[in-house]
C-alpha cells in the first residue's frame, strides 16, 4: 500500500484513480514548506503542481519517498539531478495538455493576424473602422517551431489545413516528420515568418530569445510564446517590436511570473517593458492559460494516474 500526498488541489479524478489502485491518499493544501517537511518522510509519492520547490532540502527529509508527480508539463520546481541521484521516479503529464496547447497557440496568431482584440474594443466603444482593421492571413507563411515535443507537435498539427511550410529547430536530432521538416538553426531564422516556442524550462532555453538572437532573423517575424517566460529577454522583445524586426508577438506566458505561475508582480511596479506590451496594439497576452482548459484539466490528471499504474503497479497485475 503506498502513500501518497496531494500538496495542490486538481481534477478529483486524480485522488479517485490513486486510490483505486490501492493508494492512500492525504491532502494538505495549507501547510508551509517547512511545515511538510516534517512530515514527508511518512509518504512514497507526492503530488504537486507548483506551490513551491522541490529542493535538496525537501528531498533529503523525503527518505521513504518513490515518485514526484506534477501535474504539469515542465519539471522546472524540483531539483531533478538530486531527485534521480536518490532514485526517485520523476512524473510529469505533457500529454494532458498539449492539445489545449497547440489550440490556444493558434487561435493567439489568427487573433493577432485578424486585429480582434483591437476591432472588438473599438465596436464596444462605438468605432466602425474597417479599414485600420484590415488582417493578414497565415496562408503562404513559414512557421517555425523551437522546441519539437509534444506542444511543438500538437500546434504544427493545428497547421495541418493551413496552406503554409512548418520548419523546426531542436537539440535532438531526428525529430523532424511529415507534418514538419527539421532543419539546422540558420535556416529557420532564415525563412520563419512566425516564430512558436515550444521549449521546456532549462539553462539552454533561458534568455533564448535576446537581441543577439533577434538580429540573426533574415526578415521581420511574429513571436508566439506559450512555452516560458524566461526564454525571453522582455526588454530586447520590446526593442524589436519598436524597431519592427518583431512585427507582433502572441504572450501566454511573461519573464516575470513567479515559479508558481499564479503572480506576476509583488507590488504594482511595473517595468517600463511590460508597461509597453500592455499598451502595444501589436501585442497580445493571456496569463499561462494556453493548456488551462476544462479539458485538460481531466487529461491532466488521467495521466498521472496512468503513469503512477504502469510505473508501480502493472507488474502485480
Amino acid at each position: 500500500m503506498m502513500k501518497i500526498l496531494l500538496i495542490d488541489t486538481n481534477h478529483p479524478i486524480l485522488q479517485a484513480g490513486l486510490e483505486k489502485l490501492g493508494c492512500v491518499c492525504e491532502e494538505d493544501y495549507v501547510s508551509t514548506k517547512a511545515q511538510i517537511e516534517e512530515k514527508i518522510s511518512g509518504y512514497e509519492g507526492v503530488v504537486i503542481r507548483s506551490r513551491f520547490n522541490i529542493d535538496q532540502q525537501f528531498l533529503d527529509k523525503a527518505t521513504n519517498l518513490k515518485f514526484i508527480a506534477r501535474v504539469g508539463a515542465g519539471l522546472e520546481s524540483i531539483d531533478v539531478d538530486y531527485a534521480e541521484k536518490k532514485g526517485i521516479q520523476l512524473i510529469s503529464a505533457p500529454e494532458g495538455n498539449r492539445n489545449a496547447v497547440g489550440e490556444h497557440t493558434l487561435g493567439m496568431i489568427l487573433a493577432l493576424f485578424n486585429n480582434l482584440k483591437k476591432a472588438d474594443l473599438e465596436i464596444r466603444q462605438g468605432k466602425w473602422q474597417r479599414e485600420a482593421n484590415r488582417g493578414i492571413e497565415l496562408e503562404g507563411k513559414t512557421v517555425g517551431i523551437i522546441g519539437y515535443g509534444n506542444m511543438g507537435k500538437a500546434f504544427v498539427k493545428k497547421l495541418k489545413g493551413f496552406e503554409v511550410e512548418v520548419i523546426c529547430y531542436d537539440i535532438k536530432e531526428g525529430v523532424g516528420d511529415e507534418n514538419c521538416k527539421q532543419v539546422t538553426l540558420e535556416e529557420l531564422q532564415e525563412k520563419t515568418d512566425v516564430l512558436s516556442l515550444h521549449t521546456p524550462f532549462n539553462k539552454l532555453s533561458h534568455h533564448m530569445v535576446n537581441s543577439n538572437f533577434i538580429n540573426h532573423f533574415k526578415k521581420p517575424f511574429y513571436l508566439i510564446n506559450t512555452a516560458r517566460g524566461s526564454a525571453v529577454v522582455t526588454d530586447d522583445l520590446v526593442e524589436a517590436l519598436k524597431t519592427k524586426k518583431i512585427l507582433g508577438a502572441c504572450l501566454d506566458v511573461l519573464e516575470y511570473e513567479k515559479l508558481s505561475f499564479e503572480n506576476l508582480f509583488e507590488n504594482d511596479s511595473f517595468p517600463e517593458a511590460f508597461d509597453y506590451l500592455i499598451h502595444a496594439e501589436n501585442v497580445l497576452l493571456s496569463p499561462h492559460i494556453a493548456g488551462w482548459t476544462v479539458e485538460s484539466k481531466v487529461k491532466l490528471a488521467q495521466t498521472i494516474v496512468d503513469k503512477v499504474e504502469a510505473l508501480f503497479f502493472s507488474k502485480a497485475k
